[in-house]
């Protein structure tokens, strides 16, 4: 399994708060799946980021693509393979 950040940059502020609701409950069962390993907001309202579990690419921004907040205009996304390093303490 490798991860994959989806950055989600805001187009249409309005659309983004209607859809809300809709992202949230998809993200909910993307979670349930298995297939997200981190998500939030970005705390200037410009956005968020999805840390998605998938075999691929492809696979991947199959998921982004059907977010909501993606498939109704109110973001845009940007996809990137994320190689996570844990470090000890």
């Amino acid at each position: 399994m490798k991860y994959f950040a989806v950055f989600l940059p805001m187009l249409d502020e309005e659309k983004s708060k209607h859809y809300r609701p809709d992202h949230l409950s998809y993200l909910e069962e993307k979670s349930n799946e298995g297939k997200i390993f981190a998500k939030g907001r970005f705390t200037d309202g410009t956005g968020g980021l999805v840390i998605y579990k998938a075999n691929d690419l492809s696979e991947a921004e199959e998921m982004a693509k059907l977010d909501p907040y993606v498939a109704k205009g109110a973001r845009n996304y940007e996809i990137r393979e994320w190689d996570m390093v844990v470090t000890k303490s």
